[in-house]
């Protein structure tokens, strides 16, 4: 295992920031680590860096114990942080280098990141004349340097613009290919973009361990019709494989199926039967924004 979690807890003065969460991570793997605001995530992720101490359990990184061989644990991670810390009033590859000199890695090695991250138009600038987005490529390289065999990043394209996002999700695909990647975010369409398997936690506590294909071939799907006129929700659960109705406000209806079959020639019919009109009639699978929002709410 890349990453082994077991029983962390971590407080904050009466505030349980971390409630006996246990994962594991294989090598290889890009896992997204959602939660809410404030359910612990970057929490999690100072602990695996070794920057902060759980209260109760143990970690391992790359098989060191994050609390007993620090310094192993730094030398195998690469981290970019929430808060990207750069120099802005140096230039890139000045930034580079005094990372490589840090980390006492081969000069060649700079030249090699800013390739990969696609920096080299912008090498020669300044920090301070780049874009948020470059700067976030300066922070992946930076952390890319020493070769890192597993990748932490916590809210890497947060205050990015639409195309800056799809930039650098690309280019975490890529380096997902080589590296394993424990990715912090809010985004359920960054983690359905790049990621194998997603952890939801939700205050302090690990609701959900899910593989983004097995998601994806649930055995369920959700479709909202508008009639034109109010129907009675036991109507409604009288169709084959209804499992949930919910009135979405006035004439629309979501109803949840237990089968991958299309179920929309089904509404329609109902609705022929009954004498009402189909306004709308558009099917949902159970994505991971609607896993989510009914493991956080």
């Amino acid at each position: 295992m890349s990453i082994t979690v077991k029983q962390i807890t971590k407080v904050f003065g009466t505030q349980k920031a971390l409630d006996n969460v246990s994962f594991d991570i294989k090598k290889g793997e890009v896992v997204g680590f959602l939660g809410p605001n404030g359910a612990g995530k970057s929490t999690m992720m100072k602990i695996l860096t070794s920057y902060s101490k759980a209260d109760e359990g143990e970690a391992i990184v790359n098989s060191f114990n994050v609390l007993s061989e620090k310094r192993n644990v730094q030398k195998s991670i690469g981290y970019l942080p929430e808060h990207n810390p750069l120099y802005l009033d140096m230039y890139v590859k000045e930034y580079l280098t005094f990372n490589a000199n840090v980390y006492k890695v081969d000069k060649n090695r700079i030249n090699e990141v800013i390739e990969q991250t696609g920096l080299t138009p912008e090498a020669h600038k300044p920090i301070s004349a780049l874009s948020k987005g470059y700067r976030q490529r300066v922070g992946l390289a930076a952390a890319l340097l020493h070769n890192p065999e597993v990748l932490i990043l916590d809210e890497p394209t947060t205050g990015l613009d639409p195309n800056q996002l799809l930039e650098i999700r690309k280019l975490i695909r890529n380096i997902g290919k080589e590296k394993t990647i424990l990715l912090s975010t809010h985004i359920m369409k960054e983690v359905e973009a790049v990621c194998d398997r997603v952890l939801i936690i939700n205050k302090g506590v690990l609701v959900a361990d899910k593989g983004l294909s097995d998601l994806r071939n649930e055995e369920s799907q959700i479709i909202e019709v508008e009639f034109d006129y109010r129907v009675e929700e036991v109507l409604l659960q009288q169709i084959a494989h209804v499992t949930t109705v919910k009135n979405m406000g006035g004439f629309v209806y979501e109803i949840t199926f237990d089968t991958q079959k299309d179920m929309r020639p089904v509404i329609f019919d109902f609705a022929h039967d009954n004498k009402l009109k189909t306004l709308q009639l558009a099917r949902k699978n159970k994505n991971l924004e609607i896993l989510f929002s009914e493991l956080t709410q």
